[in-house]
């Protein structure tokens, strides 16, 4: 199954801009009546006018998180949206174009050939999950802490060569005891390779 999802992931990372620009605007083909935004209480948009709920989305824009899905919905609300429409993507419609973004994403680790097996496990139970806020606890926290797993087993192997010079066999046990994530990532893409001898 695992396979079949990669080959899957594969084809969808071919397809996805052709999907993403073929698909009708979530917001667009849902607008929220008056009745159901009054009904709806406890909303932060419901109080925002027109230039506030422009702000707000180009706010989400300006994320670092913004794939093509969110980009593309953003845009045609600011465009062409009506202020209701505005709510409802800010409510509900940006929370599931960003799912597909990080479903996108997910899918791109998934074929990377460099992903290691815990960053590949993790994602496929991120995937599995299927929740929005699954896919995207895995690319906030969970893809840091699988790499840093996959990292470690790749300095294991390093220390496990008995050829290796003492000043790197050093340089890989100070990077284990120091275990964050950032000090693994940098042993293996920076500091073996200033190790002399």
């Amino acid at each position: 199954m695992r396979l079949t999802r990669a080959t899957l992931a594969v084809a969808a990372g071919a397809l996805a801009p052709a999907l993403l620009l073929s698909t009708p605007s979530i917001a667009a083909a849902t607008p929220l009546t008056a009745a159901a935004a009054a009904s709806d209480t406890g909303s932060p948009y419901d109080d925002m006018d027109a230039d506030d709920l422009r702000i707000a989305i180009l706010r989400i824009l300006a994320g670092p998180d913004s794939g093509r899905r969110v980009t593309q919905e953003a845009n045609e609300l600011l465009d062409h949206g009506t202020v209701e429409e505005m709510r409802t993507w800010l409510e509900t419609g940006y929370r599931l174009a960003q799912a597909e973004d990080d479903r996108v994403a997910i899918a791109r680790l998934l074929a990377d050939p460099d992903s290691g097996k815990a960053v590949i496990r993790e994602a496929n139970k991120a995937l599995d999950d299927g929740s929005p806020e699954a896919v995207r606890a895995f690319l906030e926290t969970g893809l840091r802490l699988a790499q840093a797993e996959d990292d470690r087993v790749a300095i294991f192997r390093i220390l496990a060569d008995p050829g290796i010079s003492e000043a790197l066999r050093a340089a890989a046990s100070a990077a284990l005891d120091d275990n964050s994530p950032e000090a693994l990532r940098y042993f293996l893409e920076v500091g073996q390779y200033e190790v002399d001898g």
